[in-house]
């Protein structure tokens, strides 16, 4: 039964899943001056750049500062179709933003810079988010430097953050993109989670559905850290693993072992 692991281990939920609100999102030790430094930015209505390898929790930090901004202060739009070209683009900015569509890419442009100077007037700072932003078309971000530039560049009304793989930023230091580059004074590279951080998260997300006691052993956390590669999906993967292999074996901790076992079993079904 799915259901049995939670029940062996007295949980009152999956601890691994992606079902958790922005106030009790964890954060990554390591990563948390990241975290206070990108909303620093928000505040002066910066523009930043943000990249790492996949499941280092980029979107965990987007969530984290979504927490983290009022909404009577900011705007917080969230784009992830980056496969578009430019007038697509836009047209999904404009849903968001909850504007009319126009039927060309010029007329959707002035409708959202429009919409952001009307913003600045009620003193609200909207936030673009292009997540997955390595695979913007380059018509867009040809586009995109004019997006930020208003009252002749003299003032910043918007902040946009791009987020993506680190070849996103191989391609902004191209001289075709210079301009947009220039204009993102923040710049992050989320690295990988130390063992602190992987011993960190399993506690806490354990913690949030009930338990009150250590599940994995220390030399267990020690190779789920390796194994994982600083992956989170990754980790709640082999992790739920784990619990479920355990309660099966009516074991209440989590060993070097049987993470062993899972581990070779994976390995197998691979080649």
């Amino acid at each position: 039964m799915s259901f049995d692991y939670l029940a062996h281990f007295g949980l009152s939920n999956h601890p691994f899943s992606k079902d958790v609100g922005d106030a009790e999102l964890w954060m990554p030790p390591s990563k948390q001056s990241l975290l206070e430094d990108l909303t620093d930015a928000m505040h002066v209505r910066g523009s930043a750049l943000l990249t790492g390898e996949p499941g280092v929790g980029k979107t965990c930090v987007l969530r984290a500062l979504r927490n983290a901004l009022t909404p009577t202060n900011f705007r917080l739009v969230y784009c992830q179709n980056t496969t578009v070209g430019r007038r697509d683009f836009y047209r999904h900015l404009c849903l968001a933003l909850g504007l009319p569509r126009a039927a060309t890419a010029g007329d959707l442009f002035l409708t959202v810079s429009t919409h952001v100077e009307q913003l600045a007037g009620e003193k609200v700072c909207p936030v673009f988010l292009v997540d997955e932003a390595h695979l913007l078309h380059q018509d867009t971000l040809d586009h995109l430097h004019i997006l930020l530039n208003y009252h002749w560049d003299s003032k910043p009304l918007l902040s946009l953050v791009l987020i993506g793989l680190p070849e996103l930023e191989e391609r902004l230091r191209l001289r075709r993109n210079r301009s947009l580059y220039s204009r993102l004074h923040y710049r992050f590279a989320i690295g990988a989670l130390v063992p602190d951080d992987t011993n960190d998260y399993i506690r806490s997300r354990l913690a949030r559905v009930g338990s009150t006691r250590d599940i994995f052993s220390a030399d267990a956390l020690a190779m789920l850290h390796e194994a994982a590669g600083s992956s989170l999906r990754d980790t709640d993967r082999i992790a739920t693993a784990a619990l479920r292999t355990a309660a099966r074996r009516k074991k209440k901790l989590v060993e070097r072992d049987l993470l062993t076992r899972i581990l070779q079993a994976e390995a197998e079904e691979r080649s």
